[in-house]
């Protein structure tokens, strides 16, 4: 018989924990699906990619932001859609002196919780799909970006480190004969 009183769950924290398992067998059936490591870091990033160009809508319609000013605020905002979506609220540092670069800190990475990478994956990017999020929520807004782990928990870094650089503003085409 169960107690009314002991049902009190945290269901942000159930969520994320179901959330972080199917990631795992997410990365797990990609692994077994292709050759190499890089072929699935590839895929990852790829899928991420997929992710970033949906998501960003659903973040645009629920903030109701506007145009951002500057790549600092782009920051922010890939910030509070971390928040958003995730739950965890990355630190922004090591700003570049162009100000087009910038790091992500992670305290800890949800999509890492439960993970440990044998020896033989040790180049897999496990949290690869986060660099695409970021790369095609971006491209969306006419940003295109460059965004890799320059220091990653699971490779035995004391924090995840995701560097986001700015290529370039992605301009408005017209297609040939829509003038």
């Amino acid at each position: 018989m169960s107690r009314p009183g002991s049902r009190l769950t945290d269901t942000k924290k159930v969520s994320g924990e179901l959330f972080s398992l199917t990631y795992g067998a997410l990365v797990a059936q990609i692994v077994k699906d292709y050759q190499s490591v890089e072929d699935v870091n590839k895929q990852l990033e790829k899928m991420g990619y997929n992710v970033g160009v949906r998501i960003i809508e659903d973040f645009l319609a629920r903030t109701k932001e506007g145009k951002c000013t500057d790549f600092r605020d782009t920051a922010e905002k890939v910030q509070l859609g971390f928040k958003m979506f995730i739950n965890v609220s990355p630190t922004i540092t090591s700003w570049s002196s162009a100000s087009d670069e910038f790091s992500l800190i992670f305290e800890s990475n949800p999509l890492a919780e439960f993970v440990e990478l044998p020896d033989n994956y040790s180049h897999l990017k496990y949290s690869n799909i986060l660099c695409g999020a970021i790369r095609g929520a971006l491209e969306m807004v006419h940003l295109e970006v460059a965004a890799w782990f320059a220091q990653d928990n699971l490779k035995g870094d004391n924090v995840t480190e995701l560097r986001v650089k700015f290529i370039r503003k992605i301009e408005d085409t017209v297609p040939a004969g829509d003038d």
